[in-house]
């Protein structure tokens, strides 16, 4: 009986000292692309330590799951101020969270968060949310829609809208000191209700956020009250990764004067002559003596690496057409002299060749693309498809925000080609020299087959989605008119539609939850034709051979696409045919034979159409700017249309079924 009531003692104050820490004020909803997300504890006695607790987010409607965990953080190692207060969030938030999760991750609600007694590992992902072991909990919502189930497992009765009166992103939830929630401005890192010990915030701004080695810069440190009674020393450090102080020349210490108010240091980077790529420094503060507080650190500055790489061939926006394939003597003479499914065949006999092909995990696809996709202009530098641009290496995406980062693009979207998680292909890197065999049937191998995977900027590629291509679905940015990536993007589908049974290329626009099938097959012949295989397609080409041992046919031989789906379909191919040339207008024109419509590509500007019988009669009219698509409404037979653009005009035979 002495035992078990010692245990309930024990038990009693164990929870009693847990209890004194509560969630203070939760801002899950901002500005742009939630950039200045955060989440305040508030403990009874301040300097508390955190240890034994963890901090748990629950998703409270979602697509399949609810009522489910979807991030969790330990809090071991963390003490709230002389004030009770921490918060912890997004860099940018001011000031500076104890700490830092991804940008994005707080979801807008209705969702909730809670704070336990335990570690981040008893909460893996879907974890399904309960009491035991709560200390404190907030369901909240941004709408009228309510977690009712998460209410229910963490008895929660009050649900706060952060959006209240539709200015969620200007106001966050607060906890007042009665235990209800009021919607306000943000106030991290501080008391809700205005009291406690006000701090001298310090802030470090640096004049600049991007700087070439061997330039200078300047970092600026500022107080929000006078210093009074004895100077302030800031110390700070620069090294981030490979960024060391072998980098820079300057002092990494700044005296703000009693009196003042500002302090400043000059930072001057070093150009030491190598091809390191580009770097960013990290201004790390280390934290001063209370009533100091920082405002603002861990600021990061992208160092260009003043040195680099130009290739000998251009970027697919100003391409050239000089660069050989580096396919081995006898690469494709299994297929001269076919034609239709045979010649189809031979072709997925090469490139899905299991003694040959070879499959690496999807993390190594960085790898690979981080080389194939470089900026011939530049080797620090990848080169985005379709807003055709090039980005810096070091912005690729790691966490969840996609704004300013780049990633990886499947042109044949993976939904549509229900890859699946690729069996073992989805493991970390393990190098060049380890893969995994693949055949034709190998669908999960499209996860990370390099040649349908191009690096692109996150937001464009979230626009693009799993849609088909052409006019009427994804036709590329939004106001561009840049057509240099479209024949990349058909002769990428045309390798997957024959490397892999069960992917094929159809005409029109399906669904876009169809899958095994992408469009639109016209306009990617005709794309194929408008933008041909360039240098950098073939510099891709070669390299992704050193690591699948295979290549894509249609960047070798890129008229090979109409001998399986075009004009020339049914015909025998042979590798000394040539290709076929462009016009003087550079006007495709596809599909002919027609039927219902015909499309016109490769007009940079305003054109005119006219069709003719062969009695010489002009039988339609059309004007048109740039890409277009005629509807016709005429009989079978033969005709010649005439497309004029400014001074020059050319004649093409159209067919009519």
């Amino acid at each position: 009986m002495k035992k078990l009531l010692f245990a309930l003692i024990i038990s009693f104050f164990s929870i009693n000292s847990f209890s004194q820490v509560v969630i203070n004020e939760i801002d899950a909803d901002t500005f742009s692309s939630d950039l200045l997300e955060f989440i305040e504890l508030k403990s009874n006695t301040p300097t508390f330590s955190l240890n034994g607790y963890v901090l748990v987010f629950y998703n409270g409607t979602s697509t399949g799951l609810s009522s489910v965990s979807y991030f969790a953080i330990d809090l071991d190692g963390l003490t709230t101020d002389v004030n009770g207060i921490i918060h912890l969030g997004n860099t940018q938030v001011s000031p500076t969270p104890a700490y830092d999760f991804p940008e994005a991750t707080l979801q807008n609600g209705p969702d909730a968060v809670a704070l336990y007694i335990g570690n981040a590992i008893d909460f893996p992902l879907n974890t399904l949310a309960h009491s035991t072991g709560l200390i404190d909990a907030v369901a909240y919502t941004s709408s009228t829609t309510l977690p009712t189930a998460l209410m229910t497992a963490l008895g929660e009765t009050d649900v706060p809208n952060e959006n209240l009166g539709g200015t969620g992103p200007s106001k966050s939830i607060q906890r007042k000191t009665d235990g209800t929630y009021e919607i306000k401005a943000p106030t991290p890192g501080m008391n809700n209700d205005g009291s406690g010990i006000i701090f001298n915030y310090i802030n470090c701004i640096p004049t600049v956020l991007e700087v070439s080695e061997g330039q200078s810069f300047s970092l600026n440190f500022s107080t929000s009250q006078t210093v009074a009674t004895s100077p302030l020393v800031i110390n700070f450090s620069l090294n981030n990764f490979g960024f060391t102080t072998s980098d820079f020349t300057g002092n990494l210490s700044v005296t703000i004067p009693v009196g003042s108010t500002t302090g400043s240091t000059t930072i001057t980077l070093l150009n030491d002559g190598n091809i390191e790529g580009d770097e960013e420094l990290n201004i790390s503060v280390i934290s001063p003596a209370i009533p100091y507080y920082l405002q603002t650190n861990n600021i990061i500055v992208r160092v260009l690496d003043a040195n680099f790489n130009v290739s000998t061939y251009g970027t697919p926006a100003t391409p050239t057409y000089s660069l050989a394939s580096t396919q081995p003597m006898g690469y494709y003479n299994s297929i001269e002299n076919l034609s239709g499914a045979t010649l189809k065949q031979a072709i997925q006999n090469i490139i899905a060749n299991p003694a040959e092909v070879r499959v690496h995990t999807y993390s190594e696809v960085y790898d690979i693309i981080t080389v194939a996709d470089q900026n011939p202009a530049n080797n620090n530098q990848v080169w985005l498809i379709y807003t055709e641009a090039s980005r810096s290496k070091l912005d690729r995406q790691v966490g969840s925000s996609i704004v300013g980062k780049w990633n990886r693009e499947h042109i044949y979207p993976q939904s549509r080609g229900n890859y699946g998680s690729g069996i073992d292909y989805d493991l970390p890197p393990d190098g060049f020299n380890n893969w995994f065999t693949t055949s034709a049937d190998d669908i999960g191998a499209g996860l990370s087959d390099a040649h349908h995977i191009r690096v692109a900027d996150g937001q464009e590629n979230s626009s693009r989605n799993n849609k088909d291509y052409g006019p009427l679905d994804y036709n590329g940015p939004s106001g561009s008119t840049a057509n240099s990536w479209k024949g990349d993007v058909a002769r990428a589908l045309f390798y997957m539609a024959v490397r892999y049974n069960g992917l094929s290329l159809v005409n029109g626009n399906p669904a876009d939850s169809t899958i095994g099938q992408l469009g639109d097959l016209a306009t990617l012949l005709a794309w194929n034709q408008l933008d041909p295989a360039d240098d950098f397609e073939m510099n891709r080409n070669n390299y992704i051979y050193t690591w699948q041992h295979n290549r894509n046919p249609f960047i070798d031989y890129p008229n090979l696409a109409d001998y399986i789906w075009g004009a020339n379909a049914g015909q025998v191919w042979n590798s000394s045919l040539k290709k076929n040339d462009l016009d003087k207008l550079q006007v495709v024109m596809y599909p002919n034979p027609a039927n219902d419509f015909v499309d016109f590509f490769g007009i940079d500007g305003v054109g005119v159409v006219e069709i003719y019988n062969t009695l010489g009669e002009k039988v339609l009219t059309k004007e048109f700017a740039n890409e277009t698509r005629i509807q016709l409404n005429l009989a079978s037979g033969v005709y010649l249309t005439k497309i004029t653009s400014g001074s020059k005009s050319v004649t093409k035979k159209l067919v009519i079924q």
